[in-house]
């Protein structure tokens, strides 16, 4: 089988791997895949760096009773494993493979892809990406990933994922709140629209534990967000120094929004009562400044 090139468009890339992906429901698909061939299941084994390490007990027995049924009906996708002929690794589908194994079956149909290392990483965190119990704060993750590690761009991943700009935009967003409100986002205590509410607040963390306590709507998170609420408790300080060097709602939002359409940190520094400012790109490796030299230079 003839490999694929690492030298790859980044639009014609991301979508011939998208085609690769299945749902990974497979009781519910309409139109399975025809498989390359039936291997034992002893001989295929988990992708080590699997992005995606949680898989609820209920939903594995629930399939795993759908494929006694049914068998197998979406093949996975395996990559022959490095160092260990005739056998494979999973690039996409160890949900599959583990309720398979629960089914106590003997064998299972694949799909064989001569995928390197960066292409099952990136394949890996589509396929989660894809999964409808993922919590806003890891589908989050996965899109910074997508942008990070592999350079594409808002754009190109709101055409090939079918999700809007803004959307993808709003949740990385989410990702610039602190860890305990990233916290509350991945247990249910608050919903993304909530979340969203708090980025612009002067602390996010204390507001959070206001919202969760008193049970605020949305909507009253907003207004408390921009009224800047502060936790109770510090009276006799006087924080006018320190919220007057704070930036803007506006600015703040303006930054996660740039930061995520380019997949690099933006900061924008205004001078307070002008019309001129600085912003500043951070770039992680030289691929990503070339991308930014390229999209300046359009």
């Amino acid at each position: 089988m003839e490999k694929k090139t690492k030298s790859r468009g980044l639009g014609r890339g991301l979508s011939a791997l998208m085609a690769d992906v299945t749902p990974e429901d497979s009781s519910t698909a309409d139109a399975p895949r025809r498989a390359d061939m039936v291997v034992p299941i002893e001989r295929i084994h988990p992708n080590p760096d699997q992005p995606r390490r949680s898989f609820t007990p209920e939903q594995l027995q629930e399939l795993a009773d759908s494929i006694k049924e049914k068998g197998v009906i979406q093949p996975l996708i395996v990559r022959p494993r490095p160092g260990d002929e005739g056998a494979y690794e999973i690039v996409a589908g160890e949900r599959r493979w583990r309720a398979s194994q629960m089914a106590q079956l003997h064998e299972i149909p694949v799909i064989v892809r001569q995928y390197d290392d960066t292409e099952v990483l990136e394949v890996a965190i589509i396929e989660n990406i894809q999964r409808a119990d993922l919590n806003p704060v890891e589908e989050a993750a996965g899109y910074k990933q997508l942008m990070d590690k592999f350079g594409h761009t808002q754009e190109k991943l709101s055409e090939v994922l079918g999700k809007s700009r803004s959307y993808i935009a709003n949740l990385v967003r989410l990702l610039s709140l602190p860890d305990e409100v990233q916290g509350y986002l991945r247990d249910g205590a608050l919903s993304t629209g909530h979340a969203r509410a708090l980025i612009t607040a002067d602390d996010p963390a204390a507001l959070a534990r206001q919202v969760i306590k008193k049970g605020l709507s949305v909507r009253e998170t907003e207004k408390l967000a921009k009224k800047g609420a502060a936790p109770s408790g510090n009276s006799g300080a006087k924080p006018a120094k320190a919220t007057a060097r704070e930036k803007d709602a506006d600015t703040k939002a303006l930054e996660g929004d740039l930061s995520a359409g380019l997949g690099m940190k933006v900061e924008i520094n205004h001078h307070s009562g002008q019309e001129s400012g600085r912003i500043t790109i951070s770039y992680d490796t030289l691929e990503q400044l070339d991308d930014l030299c390229m999209r300046l230079s359009r």
